[in-house]
């Protein structure tokens, strides 16, 4: 024993074999609030790019106030917010959704620069050849922009991807048990945090390494020049 702590290995093992179903039930959870979140992100993300670019100041202003509130106020503020005070209001949601939607506003705010960018970066020529061609606006940005900007954010993409997933332990303080929040639950009923800790960052290093190789498989998947649309 060193420090209080038991370093008897057959009996931390069979602790850790103990545990592993219970945390990976958590992991379930974080994985499953990453994706919504994250999905969540890109769609609002390219919403608020497209809001921010449009010619009418009254448009384009008010975006630019809203993306810049989620983008300077606190994660765990609008978490609050969102569980607490709305339900005042009459909109009550399930704390995992509540999570997932604080998770998706908050990264809205990143991924629509990430956008903006990967925009911007399209050859004015493009716009050019879609006025030729007489296609609308809105057809010019779904079918000629955004597709060549794809390839070109993935990486900045993938990124926030595992940004989110690293933020999910802060759905705990709503009363989701998500995996840091079931391994702290094990540690107060076992008085023995080590292990279940050390497990959960063993568990984030793998799937956050995992997420990172298949982002970077699709950056090197996705043609550069854009994204075919049949």
């Amino acid at each position: 024993m060193l420090f209080g702590i038991s370093w008897d290995t057959s009996s931390n093992l069979a602790f850790a074999i103990s545990i592993l179903p219970i945390l990976l039930r958590g992991l379930v959870v974080t994985l499953q609030a990453t994706v919504v979140g994250f999905f969540i992100a890109l769609v609002l993300g390219l919403v608020w790019a497209a809001l921010k670019a449009a010619p009418l100041k009254i448009i384009a202003w008010p975006t630019a106030v809203v993306v810049e509130f989620l983008r300077d106020t606190p994660l765990l503020i609008q978490l609050f917010f969102l569980y607490y005070v709305l339900p005042e209001y009459g909109l009550v949601l399930p704390a995992f959704m509540t999570g997932a939607l604080a998770l998706g506003l908050q990264y809205s705010a990143y991924t629509s620069e990430v956008y903006r960018a990967g925009i911007e970066a399209v050859a004015r020529g493009q716009h050019e050849a879609a006025r030729a061609l007489n296609l609308t606006g809105a057809r010019t940005f779904t079918h000629i922009i955004v597709p060549q900007a794809i390839p070109r954010i993935i990486p900045a993409m993938g990124n926030y991807l595992v940004s989110i997933m690293k933020d999910v332990p802060l759905l705990s303080v709503v009363t989701v048990l998500e995996l840091l929040g079931v391994a702290q639950i094990i540690g107060d009923r076992t008085f023995n945090y080590l292990i279940p800790l050390s497990m959960v960052g063993g568990i984030y290093l793998i799937t956050t390494l995992i997420a990172a190789a298949g982002v970077r498989w699709l950056d090197r998947t996705l043609p550069k020049r854009g994204i075919p649309l049949k």
